[in-house]
């Protein structure tokens, strides 16, 4: 049971970190792998807080 809780957790990170980083890369002027790291961190964390989000409204 708990290892099917971890999975949905890793893959709504996943689902939100995507499109995240796809923004990022929309939005930056210049690709290089500095900046795509960054970008790829940021969204992570973003993702990770975003999900903690809809947990705190949900309450599950």
């Amino acid at each position: 049971m708990k290892s099917r809780r971890t999975l949905l957790a890793v893959a709504e990170v996943a689902a939100w970190w995507v499109p995240l980083t796809a923004l990022w890369l929309v939005l930056v002027s210049t690709v290089d792998p500095l900046e795509l790291a960054v970008g790829a961190g940021a969204s992570a964390l973003t993702a990770v807080v975003a999900r903690g989000a809809r947990r705190a409204v949900t309450g599950r």
